[in-house]
């Protein structure tokens, strides 16, 4: 996204509520909304993600940038009267995991995706202020891969320990409204704000032309979504570990969250036991459910260490994608290392096989492009310095995958191994790639 004139005043602007924030961290902030005019709709725009999916509306991002300036003079009107009302969020499900199962994702409509995005940006900058160093998900210059290389590194500096893994069941689905809207008033105090977060909390869903009220959740895709979830488990979780748990454990321990998907690392069983009984009254306190399939905890000992005292081999733990496995390094050290995990490689498989039965008939290099695109998408995410393996075995059986299915463009087009051999000298596969070297 390309600067514009106002960038640099709504810049201005959400430092000085930084600041506001830092200097009263105990503080409910009251007078907010005031910052919000055109020049920062404006600027909330430009963040606002242009190729979306299409709302219940129907409205593009093109045809609402016919006229910009007027149908952003009068969100602003709306916003601050308090006569704009949520439309609802369009539901669509996506796969998850295996593709047994789908996630619910609501798609608002654009307008609404500008406003949500006005609002979150005031919002951040006040909570980045309380956030702590345990959250990276959905948080500026915070990524994936620094939760992946904090957790490495903590694991190990404390040379393994017991890890906790957790997953919270239907998190979204279920946030308690009331309970967010009393940790919300806890820091904001302004009532713009406030009414414009409770109409989207409580805005219809809409799903196969049937509208309906959830009392609970927040929908996923919802520009706004993320920053609530942070701020309800940065309640729940992040410091309630960091200033009671903590404190109270006999040895080091580490939490790394990344929106709702979290582990924690912790040096003695002990502890673990204890931090793993309380976790569900915990969340329970807060209306939130641990699934009791998916939580589970899992020896992390260093090899050497688990084998002098009886434990037996370290297990492995999923987090982010990744597999996390103690393995030796090229100095021969004993180090943490990360690998694609099992059903996101099979799920990547998939997604490679059903586009090339898609393509199938496409021509040769139209095909190419597309695969090296996925390819280089994959990489950019997957591609870290312990998962070379993982990405050189993926181009392997995708070379087989694209054979299948050029094979089957006709009942005379079946390929032998030789002329696709031929075929990847001419449309060859990029190698794999790594993007990101941490953990070496």
């Amino acid at each position: 996204m390309d600067e514009t004139s106002s960038s640099n005043t709504v810049s201005t602007k959400l430092e000085r509520i930084a600041r506001l924030a830092r200097e009263m961290p105990g503080v409910a902030l009251s007078t907010l909304a005031h910052h919000i005019d055109v020049e920062w709709l404006r600027e909330a725009y430009r963040r606002t993600r242009k190729g979306g999916a299409r709302g219940v509306d129907g409205q593009s991002a093109e045809q609402y940038a016919e006229h910009l300036e007027a149908n952003l003079q009068s969100l602003l009107d709306r916003a601050k009267s308090g006569s704009y009302r949520a439309p609802p969020v369009r539901r669509v499900h996506i796969p998850k995991g295996d593709g047994t199962q789908t996630r619910p994702i609501g798609i608002p409509t654009f307008e609404d995706k500008v406003l949500q995005r006005a609002v979150a940006m005031v919002i951040e900058a006040v909570y980045e202020a309380s956030f702590l160093d345990v959250s990276y998900g959905f948080r500026p210059r915070r990524s994936a891969h620094q939760a992946c290389e904090a957790l490495q590194n903590a694991s190990v500096r404390m040379r393994g320990g017991w890890v906790v893994e957790v997953d919270i069941a239907k998190f979204f689905d279920t946030l308690d409204h009331s309970r967010l809207q009393q940790i919300l008033r806890q820091r904001i105090r302004d009532g713009v704000l406030l009414r414009l977060i409770g109409k989207w909390l409580n805005a219809g869903v809409l799903e196969d032309f049937s509208l309906s009220y959830p009392d609970e959740g927040t929908p996923q895709g919802g520009v706004i979504s993320p920053l609530l979830a942070n701020i309800y488990l940065h309640e729940v979780l992040d410091a309630w570990f960091v200033r009671e748990v903590q404190p109270r454990l006999r040895g080091p321990a580490m939490l790394v969250r990344y929106a709702d998907d979290f582990v924690i690392v912790l040096a003695r069983k002990d502890d673990a036991l204890r931090v793993f009984d309380v976790l569900p009254k915990r969340f329970g306190k807060y209306g939130l459910t641990l699934h009791p399939d998916k939580t589970r905890l899992v020896p992390f000992r260093r090899p050497g260490l688990a084998d002098s005292k009886g434990e037996g081999s370290p297990g492995t733990f999923d987090f982010l994608g990744f597999t996390h496995y103690w393995a030796l390094s090229r100095k021969g050290r004993w180090i943490v290392k990360q690998r694609t995990a099992k059903d996101r490689f099979t799920r990547a498989l998939r997604r490679f096989r059903e586009w090339c039965r898609d393509h199938r008939h496409a021509p040769l290099k139209a095909q190419h492009l597309g695969l090296v695109r996925k390819l280089r998408g994959h990489d950019a995410y997957y591609g870290i310095t312990s998962n070379y393996d993982a990405l050189a075995r993926l181009r392997h059986e995708l070379k087989a995958i694209w054979k299948t299915w050029l094979s089957r463009r006709s009942s005379k087009s079946l390929l032998s191994w030789a002329a696709m051999h031929a075929l990847l000298e001419r449309f060859p596969l990029p190698p794999a790639r790594i993007v990101h070297r941490y953990g070496t």
